[in-house]
């Protein structure tokens, strides 16, 4: 919308519960996490991970999670065809939190302009799991995510959970852990 609140316009519909975004500083696209529903199973839905790559899109919910599977409650008469996709899954109740582009140069070349996201870690599942993944995007519409830093869980017991970064001058990363009331700094050196 403009400053005096005319010309209002819908960006991005159907999204769950986004905390993390940031823009792609190569194309200039919004991405995000977008945590899933609860109570539907331990092992569905996934988190997603997501790009806005135009005006009023619609990302499914409350009518579809994870870009395949209709809701048992509201997705009665509807198609998830009809919603935009994940670019990527991030894992079933992954609590998908933080979200951040890498624009340091400290870092090795493969992580230049890559995603970080912050797995805070299920509340409600049996088997913990956190983490900080990487993503890129692939240029088709989907992404690549992998672990970057793990060792959060141990004997399924929370030792920290991540939730979000800022990437520091020096090109180093801060990474912010609420469980462990900590602040991790990531250095990459020879």
């Amino acid at each position: 919308m403009n400053l005096d609140g005319s010309n209002m316009e819908t960006v991005a519909a159907g999204v769950r519960n986004t905390v993390g975004f940031d823009f792609d500083p190569k194309t200039g696209h919004l991405w995000f996490t977008d945590n899933g529903r609860d109570w539907l199973s331990e092992e569905l839905p996934n988190d997603e991970l997501n790009e806005v790559t135009g005006p009023n899109q619609h990302f499914g919910f409350p009518f579809c999670h994870q870009g395949s599977i209709p809701d048992p409650e509201f997705g009665w008469g509807k198609s998830c065809a009809d919603y935009k996709k994940p670019n990527a899954l991030l894992g079933p109740h992954a609590a998908a939190l933080g979200l951040k582009f890498y624009n340091g140069k400290m870092f090795p070349a493969k992580y230049q302009g890559a995603m970080f996201i912050a797995r805070h870690g299920p509340w409600n599942r049996t088997v913990k799991y956190a983490d900080i993944s990487v993503a890129w995007p692939d240029g088709k519409g989907g992404a690549k995510v992998e672990p970057f830093m793990t060792g959060f869980v141990e004997n399924n017991n929370y030792l920290g959970r991540p939730v979000d970064f800022l990437i520091l001058k020096d090109g180093s990363m801060l990474v912010s852990d609420d469980h462990a009331g900590a602040i991790y700094r990531i250095s990459y050196g020879k």
